[in-house]
């Protein structure tokens, strides 16, 4: 973006109402990057793409930002590449009543409105949790923390994985703290191996903000098979591994869970594999080409979850069932099932040298 432009638009920002001076906009110009940047520094899960006179060209949101991710796009090309063709904006005049935005947004099933003036210049936007005051999800969180650790042993000998401090704080600690943030209230935690420290610890989740429920396996039941007994309720469940270090954006998930009628959507996490040597391409016998130590990008589970409560029917109670089976089980009865990829930190803290890499990267203040 030409600096000529940069200042017309900065200067439309300054001449906008103080209520829409800290709006998320980019221009066409902008790259990718710079507009998942805006979307993470405004926390309104939108960003909104305007000209050089400020006046509305269209919206991106996070879920269009995460799709471009599954897409493998470069993030560095214009973000005008992410328009949707031949989709106009639904916006609303500024003055509009909150009751009005409402219904607009029921209308269109979404859950932003850009406000604008006669001359279709961005003035602010509506969210609809903050029309609500919904910062409360209806989600209830399930964390699975009856693994043994064993690849963390001598650490997990006398002190279950969950428990395992992080930069001073048991590592459940700071996942539940992320819930909270994100604003989940009641969590169920799935124990089993020494997981009465970690119900002395946490007792009721009260001086953590949260509501906590146990249920104690008597024996192991994987990382899904506690889930047979959550089929009550209606709110969907967000499942997390008990051993995921996270600042994953929940309410994002959720949304993009509910944009894509989903039953079942898996956190994945991009994942790159160098092969350090030439890798030849054959047809038969024939060389057909060549590519020097290519990069295999794949996506992995990354052991995060938003699962609708019917699908906990395909769990079998108090038998062994991993979230691998539940997928292929839903997949089965044709079930949606879909990737949300996680931008944000994460790390597995599976091994000894992850758990020393979580504890520098909270004391850097990465997470």
């Amino acid at each position: 973006m030409g600096l000529r432009n940069r200042q017309k638009l900065d200067q439309n920002r300054l001449e906008m109402v103080p209520a829409a001076c800290s709006l998320p906009l980019v221009t066409a110009q902008e790259s990718i990057r710079t507009t998942m940047e805006v979307i993470d520094r405004f926390a309104k899960g939108i960003a909104i793409e305007v000209d050089e006179d400020g006046r509305l060209v269209a919206t991106i949101t996070d879920g269009d930002i995460r799709r471009a991710f599954l897409a493998d796009f470069n993030l560095d090309h214009p973000v005008s590449r992410l328009r949707k063709p031949n989709q106009k904006p639904v916006v609303a005049r500024i003055g509009a009543s909150d009751g009005d935005l409402l219904a607009l947004m029921e209308q269109h099933s979404i859950r932003h409105v850009p406000l604008v003036d006669e001359s279709d210049r961005v003035r602010g936007l509506a969210v609809r949790h903050e029309i609500l005051r919904q910062y409360d999800l209806p989600v209830t969180g399930v964390i699975m923390a009856g693994g043994y650790g064993r690849r963390l042993l001598p650490l997990t000998e006398n002190v279950p994985k969950p428990m395992l401090p992080v930069n001073g704080r048991p590592l459940l600690e700071h996942t539940l703290k992320q819930l909270r943030r994100s604003g989940v209230r009641s969590v169920n935690v799935a124990t089993y191996h020494l997981g009465e420290s970690i119900m002395q610890h946490f007792k009721d989740g009260s001086a953590f903000g949260v509501e906590l429920r146990y249920f104690q396996e008597t024996e192991p039941l994987g990382t899904a098979g506690g889930l047979a007994k959550m089929v009550a309720g209606s709110d969907p469940l967000l499942v997390i591994n008990g051993d995921v270090l996270t600042s994953v954006d929940v309410r994002a998930m959720l949304d993009f869970h509910r944009e894509h009628q989903a039953a079942l959507t898996v956190g994945v996490r991009q994942y790159d594999i160098e092969v350090p040597f030439g890798v030849v391409e054959t047809s038969g016998v024939v060389v057909t080409g060549i590519e020097e130590k290519p990069v295999l990008r794949h996506f992995i589970n990354a052991g995060i979850y938003m699962v609708d409560r019917p699908v906990c029917r395909h769990v079998p109670p108090e038998q062994r069932f991993e979230m691998t089976d539940l997928i292929s089980a839903v997949i089965a009865s044709r079930g949606r099932v879909i990737s949300f990829p996680i931008r944000e930190y994460w790390i597995d803290i599976g091994r000894i040298e992850q758990y020393q890499k979580a504890e520098q990267d909270l004391a850097a203040g990465m997470v």
